[in-house]
């Protein structure tokens, strides 16, 4: 083995080897990105679809299809979910890898944001809810206006934690050959031979990450406790 230095240099600096894992940083935050804003969306649909069933007893057959989405998807390991989807739903499709991805950990993700949600919503006092009809909203209306963006200011902060959550779920990219950024240290390591350099590599960068996003929710989490006062 040699010095420290010559190992540095053989895996990162020789051939510009750093560049995998920076492509593959890149690759990792655009899924993650993209799959965090399917995930609201998604979450948020199904939290007011089984929130509205449980205040009114509307949306049975909707409310109980969101059931069996959460089951299924919480359920079951988001690996298995990604395989499924690249190897049986899109085998047979050229298809955009980061397209796959995006597409597995955001129908992922929504099903734990779909939770969040409904609790921030059912948080929300029901008088709320009775003092929108009573001054003429409609229910979709007192929802939108009144009761949704009390609930979306009660769960950013674990929508934040929610997104971190994620962000380390999409080391799983790999099983379907995507060039994320465990990928891109897995490649270093099988020019180097030399497992120790890059996986240390990849394992910091995910902890700079990690620790800059929790620093943000904490923050946010603070300005929000601030702005309640």
């Amino acid at each position: 083995m040699g010095s420290f230095q010559e190992r540095f240099y053989q895996n990162f600096i020789q051939d510009d080897r750093w560049m995998y894992m920076w492509n593959g940083l890149k690759v990792t935050l655009e899924v993650t990105l993209l799959a965090t804003l399917m995930g609201i969306v998604i979450g948020f649909i199904v939290a007011i679809v089984r929130s509205t069933y449980d205040r009114t007893g509307k949306f049975k057959i909707l409310n109980f299809l969101c059931q069996v989405y959460l089951t299924v998807i919480r359920g079951t390991p988001v690996v298995v979910q990604l395989l499924i989807i690249y190897f049986v739903i899109f085998g047979s499709v050229d298809i955009s890898k980061v397209v796959v991805a995006v597409l597995a950990f955001g129908i992922n993700s929504g099903a734990y944001v779909a939770e969040i949600c409904r609790a921030g919503i059912m948080s929300i006092d029901i008088g709320q809810l009775e003092a929108g009809r009573s001054i003429g909203f409609s229910y979709g209306q007192t929802m939108w206006y009144i009761i949704l963006p009390q609930a979306f200011k009660n769960v950013l902060p674990a929508l934040g934690n929610e997104f971190i959550v994620l962000l380390k779920e999409t080391s799983v990219s790999g099983y379907i050959a995507l060039h994320d950024l465990t990928k891109g240290g897995d490649v270093i390591r099988s020019r180097t031979y030399d497992a120790f350099m890059p996986l240390i590599g990849v394992a910091l960068i995910y902890l700079v990450l990690v620790l800059g996003f929790t620093k943000l929710v904490s923050i946010l989490e603070r300005r929000l406790n601030q702005s309640e006062r």
